[in-house]
């Protein structure tokens, strides 16, 4: 298994909650989730600012890297994602995790 672990600013919520609900779908047919899932208040040291932090699991690197470039998720992102969220994701980690 695969983890991301992933900052980025939400600017538009309903938005956001969109891309979510139309992206899951493509995300759980690569065997993929999300795991935690927080609002953030407040950061206090970071390589940037962000109001959301979450984890996304894969079952393999593979999958992952699938589930980023298929098609249909780069128009679900380009449609709902880019205009719900303040610049680009903050990629905060990328690890191996057990089972």
């Amino acid at each position: 298994m695969t983890e991301l672990l992933v900052g980025l600013t939400v600017r538009d919520e309903a938005g956001y909650a969109a891309y979510r609900a139309a992206m899951t779908p493509l995300l759980e047919g690569r065997g993929g989730s999300f795991g935690v899932d927080v609002r953030v208040a407040e950061v206090l040291r970071g390589p940037a600012a962000f109001n959301r932090l979450f984890t996304m699991r894969f079952p393999s690197a593979a999958a992952r890297d699938a589930f980023f470039a298929d098609p249909a998720y780069l128009a679900i992102r380009a449609r709902l994602f880019e205009p719900s969220v303040e610049g680009a994701p903050a990629m905060l980690g990328r690890y191996d995790v057990a089972a």
